[in-house]
């Protein structure tokens, strides 16, 4: 297994957590219990893999893998189209651009323009991480699978085997989990005594969600609540007392 997960990128726990929930099974066990991948596994592995660099949340590959009513050409389709999407957007601007460079007398009005469609097809943010400070990482990566049900994703080690980097997977999104350090002055709401933000995740049922976390012992700031604002959810404290919110769109 170790081997297995050094070639695909993942630690051993990321492959014990997707036996867990079904999205990769070891076809067969050896007699001592252990774990062992066929060919077929390690294609499934495979195309997981590929999936997870789309973009695409575990639920949806599994569905898509598996053949449910959310189909593999259906995610492509809507990853293609998003592609398609920016390329329009860069091509329109350079359409713009070419016609301003032609006419040589661009208007005010004419450089917002393309300040605007610079703003819309600009592809130098690529991609956003947000990071939660932690003073046990390993603890928190822990909590945070089993607790809030976060997609666990690598853990890097120094030479004494503690975790100094951790990956999770929350949605669409990436959550970071870094290390207190005094050279940069971070610390943890723990050791600050208050936390600083919050993180916000949108569940597919909000209620399910919090019994969950109430039966796994989280601390609990307050249950779900229809909000003005449009949103369900319900407030949690993580180990360290990071705060975090889960969400839904009221119908």
């Amino acid at each position: 297994m170790g081997a297995l997960a050094r070639a695909a990128g993942l630690t051993v726990r990321t492959l014990h957590y997707y036996d867990e929930i079904g999205l990769l099974s070891p076809t067969r066990r050896s007699e001592a219990g252990h774990r062992a991948y066929t060919e077929d596994d390690v294609d499934r592995l495979f195309r997981i893999c590929a999936l997870r660099r789309l973009g695409l949340p575990l639920t949806d590959i599994a569905r898509a893998l598996d053949g449910g009513a959310w189909t593999l050409s259906a995610a492509l389709a809507a990853q293609l189209e998003q592609v398609d999407r920016r390329l329009e957007d860069q091509a329109r601007l350079r359409s713009h651009l070419g016609a301003l460079l032609a006419q040589n007398d661009a208007t005010t009005d004419d450089l917002l323009e393309v300040l605007e469609e610079m703003t819309m097809a600009d592809t130098g943010v690529q991609r956003r991480i947000s990071v939660l400070v932690y003073a046990d990482l390993e603890a928190a990566f822990d909590y945070l699978t089993r607790c809030f049900g976060l997609g666990p994703g690598e853990q890097t080690r120094d030479e004494t085997g503690v975790v100094v980097h951790a990956e999770m997977q929350a949605g669409d999104g990436v959550l970071w989990l870094h290390r207190e350090t005094e050279e940069h002055g971070l610390a943890s709401p723990r050791r600050l005594g208050a936390a600083t933000g919050m993180v916000a995740v949108l569940v597919d049922d909000v209620d399910a969600h919090y019994q969950h976390a109430v039966e796994q012992g989280v601390t609990i700031r307050y249950a779900p609540v229809d909000q003005p604002y449009g949103y369900r959810e319900y407030g949690a404290l993580d180990c360290e007392g990071h705060l975090w919110s889960f969400m839904k769109p009221l119908a």
